[in-house]
């Protein structure tokens, strides 16, 4: 990179009228390249972003609970073929839609059952309630699943709820982002005997000193955490959303393994230290290096891509030449995405638009944190990584 060591920056207050902060992480070959943080992490008390700040990172959580099923693997405790109605019998029976409405919907007996690595790859036929793309999305919405499940519900309890609403399609026939990272992370909890955020905590956050890293903000961590936006639909001026955003400062009934955790820049920077480094940071190993390289191929049905199979679509975008390994988007072909990036590299974002990458060609990792939803109200991934890649010269 052009300029190694930390860096601070800070920019227009009008700027920030539509994206408040932000925060940007780039290491390559281990040492941090590039650091910066921009504007206001709580515009209303006008709190400048500092390197610790803390921010919601919602659905980076799913990669942290991709490696705690991983770990448990390498135990032997299951294989990736095994059946999820093992451990979780409400999957026993599933059904699939094959048409009416959501009043009414049509449905017929799943041929093949739920199995562990469907729910890794997002094939397993399961949906969100927020996609608002098909019936079944329409069908979690009515139960009160949009996002993370009705008040009071635990993960358990939730878990009975989703194996009620049909599949989408057959397991392992495509592909539908959903609730799959979540009673995947209800599968840990059984299979452990831990509940997850103690699973969490004991077995990866602990032991690579991620202190930082938890399911709510609390004390005096409360003034640390930045303020969760939307865009106004007219304006598109920052909007402060502070019914969802206070949900951060109540330990939950449902730890969501698909998007429940708070992080900082420092602590999710450890974990993809851990991920480039495969597996190992600082002498704790959590997963071996070959079972790294196997997490991060394509494993969607036929060595297709995301756009071949998925269901719905993410407007960021366009997901050409992208597969989808155990718990990772994987990049198979740069080329059709017309954004510079290295085959074999692999990443994941958040709701609120956060981000991260793992280039282990160029031994780059990346991470972009704010807090603005939905995450594609603008291209900030695609470019971040225009940015990033256009830096290098060696």
């Amino acid at each position: 990179m052009r300029e190694p060591g930390w860096r601070q920056v800070s920019g227009s207050r009008n700027r920030a009228r539509r994206r408040p902060s932000w925060q940007v992480v780039v290491t390559r070959r281990g040492e941090i390249a590039h650091s910066s943080c921009y504007g206001l992490r709580d515009r209303e008390a006008d709190l400048p972003v500092t390197p610790d700040t803390l921010w919601r990172i919602y659905s980076m959580t799913k990669p942290i609970t991709s490696v705690a099923a991983m770990m448990l693997w390498e135990e032997g405790r299951f294989q990736l073929t095994d059946e999820i109605s093992r451990w979780l019998p409400e999957f026993a029976e599933m059904r699939v839609l094959t048409g009416g409405s959501n009043l009414a919907p049509v449905t017929v007996p799943a041929t093949e059952p739920i199995r562990i690595w469907h729910l890794l790859t997002h094939t397993a036929g399961l949906t969100y309630g927020f996609n608002q793309h098909t019936i079944v999305d329409a069908l979690y919405r009515q139960a009160g699943y949009e996002l993370f499940g009705p008040p009071g519900t635990d993960l358990a309890a939730a878990c009975t709820a989703w194996a009620n609403f049909p599949l989408l399609f057959e397991p392992g026939t495509g592909f539908g982002y959903s609730v799959a990272t979540d009673v995947l992370g209800r599968l840990v909890e059984v299979v452990s005997g831990q509940r997850l955020d103690r699973f969490f905590a004991d077995r990866i956050l602990g032991p690579l000193g991620m202190t930082d890293t938890h399911w709510r903000v609390e004390g005096d961590d409360v003034g640390r955490l930045a303020a969760l936006y939307v865009p106004d639909p007219m304006t598109g001026q920052a909007l402060r959303h502070d019914r969802m955003g206070a949900l951060a400062h109540h330990e939950p009934h449902l730890h969501s393994g698909g998007g429940g955790l708070i992080s900082t820049a420092a602590d999710y920077h450890r974990f993809t230290q851990m991920l480039l480094r495969g597996g190992e940071l600082d002498g704790v190993r959590l997963l071996g290096p070959r079972t790294l390289r196997f997490m991060t191929r394509n494993h969607l049905p036929g060595g297709r891509y995301l756009p071949e199979l998925a269901v719905g679509g993410f407007t960021e975008t366009t997901l050409e030449g992208v597969g989808f390994g155990l718990g990772f988007a994987v990049i198979e072909d740069p080329v059709p995405s017309r954004v510079p990036s290295s085959t074999g590299e692999f990443y994941w974002g958040g709701l609120a638009s956060t981000a991260f990458w793992v280039d282990p060609v160029e031994e780059i990792t990346a991470l972009f944190f704010t807090q603005l939803m939905p995450s594609s109200t603008y291209p900030l991934r695609p470019q971040l990584r225009q940015l990033v890649y256009q830096a290098l010269i060696d």
